[in-house]
Parts: structure tokens; sequence; C-alpha cells
């Protein structure tokens, strides 16, 4: 999932295509699944004017086992537009996000193995931080048990009926899903964790472009 419109100042490209030590995160992001053995089909989901001309990095990769789809206005219609290019024969679907660029294929193998099951799988680690629940002007309302919760990644890999069936149900009048086992949750699917990683982060600030610059020294 790399659809997002979100620019860099004075850059005009997507986020998604910054570079992390000198590699598109997009990049990053994708070269596990490309080298993975039990993935065989890719689909790279960009904003439509890329996905039109994809960026000179990735058009080369672009064929038979790798496709390129334009995203939509929304993060669930461009999941569907990801699942409507999938080849029919594939029983299970992962989706991954762009501004996840480490993740590793033991996690990407975890996903496999559960999905495969019969159940939603997602990569997620148990929070290490006391949680707070607060309202109104932050006052702190109580203490959250902290020992049931996990902080979800991706990728989220799922039976491919159960994703179309959740988004086939699901409509724009609903809230929308901060991810797409929230999605499988609401359609009365099972859905379970399995152990991600903690350098599997997810890019979003500039705080975290400098961790993952880190990252990429340290793994190199």
């Amino acid at each position: 999932m790399a659809a997002g419109a979100g620019v860099r100042a004075g850059a005009g490209e997507p986020k998604q295509f910054r570079p992390i030590l000198g590699v598109p995160m997009l990049l990053r992001a994708l070269r596990p699944f490309a080298a993975h053995p039990e993935v065989s089909q890719l689909v790279v989901v960009l904003p439509a004017t890329f996905a039109e001309r994809p960026p000179a990095w990735l058009a080369p990769l672009v064929g038979e086992r790798l496709w390129v789809v334009a995203g939509g206005a929304t993060r669930a219609e461009s999941v569907r537009a990801a699942l409507v290019a999938l080849n029919a024969s594939l029983g299970i679907v992962l989706v991954h996000d762009a501004a996840r660029p480490f993740v590793t294929q033991a996690t990407i193998d975890a996903v496999i193995v559960r999905a495969r099951t019969g159940v939603g799988a997602v990569a997620a680690v148990p929070m290490g931080d006391t949680v707070k629940e607060v309202e109104g002007e932050r006052r702190v309302v109580r203490t959250v048990d902290r020992n049931r919760l996990w902080r979800a990644q991706t990728p989220q890999g799922f039976p491919r009926a159960f994703l179309e069936a959740a988004y086939a149900a699901w409509t724009e009048k609903t809230p929308f899903p901060t991810d797409d086992a929230e999605l499988a949750e609401r359609a009365g699917f099972p859905v379970e964790v399995v152990a991600g990683s903690p350098h599997n982060l997810k890019v979003t600030t500039e705080d975290d472009w400098r961790l993952a610059e880190a990252l990429a020294r340290e793994l190199a």
C-alpha cells in the first residue's frame, strides 16, 4: 500500500518515495516480499499519476510478478483495487504498508503460516509502555492493563475470501477502519496476532526518519 499523497516540502513527490540512506522507502518495504519464495505476486498501489508512470527505480521491476495499480481516494478503495488485480488462484493475501520499510522474512513467514490456518493474522508487538486513558483536558481517567494490549503492524494476512467479503460489506457510511484487520473483525472473522518485530517501525514523522536512517545503517 503506497497510494498516500503526502508530499515532503518542496519535493513534489509522495513521502513513500523518499530515500532512506539512498534507497526509496517503498523499495525497502517491497524487497523482502520480492525475495520471499512463497510470495507469487506483488501488487503495488500508487497514486494514480504515478501508477501511470512509475518512478524510474520501480519501473524495471514491473512485469508478470509485480503489478502497479492506481489507488483510490481512501485506503479501502486502494485495497479493493489491489484485490481486483490479484491472480484468481491466490488464496492467501498479505497487506503491507510502504511506510514500514524494515519488515523481515521471519515476520512474513509467521503471518503466512497463521493465515493458512483460516484466520486473519496481524504482525504485532506487545505494549511495553504504561498506557493511560485520558479525557477532556488530558485528565487521566485510568491506567489500562497493558498485558492485553499489542501494537498492530503490517503485514496483515488473510484468507482471500475473508478479506474480499469484509471489503464487500464495508460502505463509506460506516467508520473508516484503521487497518484491514479491523474490517475483518467487524465482519465477524477471527483475527489473531503473531509476533512482529520492534524494527518493523512505521515511518511518519521526522523523528521516525532519523530512527529509520540509524536502523538502516545498523542493518547494512
